[in-house]
């Protein structure tokens, strides 16, 4: 299976790049992470409304879509490998993340994925959840597999 790791703003060096390393490394799935600049603009919902284009433009046909968002369901790692076992056993050979920039996503791209969750009701830094989006999707790999990593 491909996941596919859409977001806004480019992550380069430092520690959340590595965190998001650490675990890209030890996942079996084939990770991409394809990132796009920030489009400042003076208008935020303009800006918003175009970073969402851009993701949402990219998400390969056919793919589940899951937009992480503070206004989303909140689920445990194993709600979550389960929804990612269902995709599997679904035929599923790819699933997208969209990750906003700091204005979010457009209403209208959460409205219409398969998936909203949250990492919980605080604001998190958008670089920073490329790493926590990693770490769970290695959690969740290791929960199908029956792996001890994962205590309830």
């Amino acid at each position: 299976m491909r996941v596919n790791i859409l977001a806004i703003g480019k992550n380069r060096q430092g520690v959340f790049r590595e965190l998001y390393d650490f675990y890209v490394k030890r996942i079996q799935w084939d990770i991409q992470l394809i990132e796009f600049e920030t489009q400042k603009t003076q208008n935020w919902k303009k800006q918003r409304l175009e970073e969402t284009k851009k993701l949402v433009s990219s998400v390969p046909k056919g793919s589940p879509v899951v937009i992480l968002d503070e206004t989303g369901k909140l689920v445990s790692s194993r709600e979550f490998s389960g929804w990612i076992g269902e995709q599997l056993d679904n035929g599923a050979r790819n699933i997208s993340f969209l990750i906003g920039g700091s204005y979010g996503l457009d209403p209208s791209a959460i409205n219409s994925s398969d998936l909203v969750f949250s990492f919980g009701r605080v604001t998190w830094p958008h670089l920073m959840i490329r790493g926590m989006v990693a770490e769970q999707l290695y959690r969740a790999q290791q929960i199908l597999k029956n792996h001890p990593y994962h205590r309830d």
